[in-house]
């Protein structure tokens, strides 16, 4: 890898980071803390947005009724989603130890914490855990698979491609056949060493 495209793998870390530094500022405004898991916002804070709640009769009665048509439809998602979650369960359990890939820790992409905003009624907290399960599993199943990746094919694509994960960056150059002879065994010692690091901040 050239040192351009380091210096530019450095740059967008710093990039992201600055992002989460604003993000957090940005939620400091809403005074809350975060207790054992759960979210606990200042009782004035609190009680304005329970003012903004939204009813769960009147939710009902203005909802369009094409949404409430269609939600068995988007609530069926649950079957694949649980069969996924189950499988990348026994996948990671099974065959990460064989070739020493860490495996990822599903809690730290499935994330549920909305339930804890006092302005959402019930069916909008369930419809926050629905898309929290759906999109936290996908992220945590993006980041299995790319390890995977670089474990076995670490190899970038010769056309873009949209939203790539972290690790492509430092894959190989398509048809790039010397870089990937010489390399893989190396992509793959990193990935170990992650795992190392991991358990020794446990």
């Amino acid at each position: 890898m050239t040192h351009q495209i380091d210096e530019l793998i450095r740059r967008i870390k710093e990039l992201q980071e600055e992002l989460e530094t604003e993000f957090k500022q940005k939620r400091e405004e809403f005074q809350f803390v975060i207790e054992k898991k759960r979210i606990r916002f200042a009782e004035e804070v609190a009680r304005q947005q329970r003012r903004l709640k939204t009813g769960l009769f009147r939710y009902l009665i203005e909802a369009r009724p094409l949404n409430i048509l269609t939600a068995p439809i988007i609530y069926a998602g649950f079957i694949p989603f649980m069969a996924l979650d189950l499988f990348l369960f026994i996948y990671q359990t099974i065959c990460f130890p064989v070739y020493g890939i860490p495996k990822v820790k599903r809690a730290d992409y499935l994330i549920f914490d909305r339930e804890d905003l006092p302005y959402l009624n019930i069916i909008e907290k369930f419809n926050c855990f629905y898309c929290s399960y759906g999109n936290g599993l996908a992220a945590y199943a993006r980041e299995i698979s790319a390890r995977t990746e670089q474990y076995w094919c670490p190899i970038k694509h010769a056309r873009r491609i949209k939203a790539a994960h972290d690790r492509y960056p430092r894959f190989f150059e398509f048809g790039d056949a010397e870089s990937f002879s010489k390399g893989l065994e190396r992509l793959r010692q990193e990935l170990e060493k992650e795992g190392e690091q991991g358990e020794e901040r446990c």
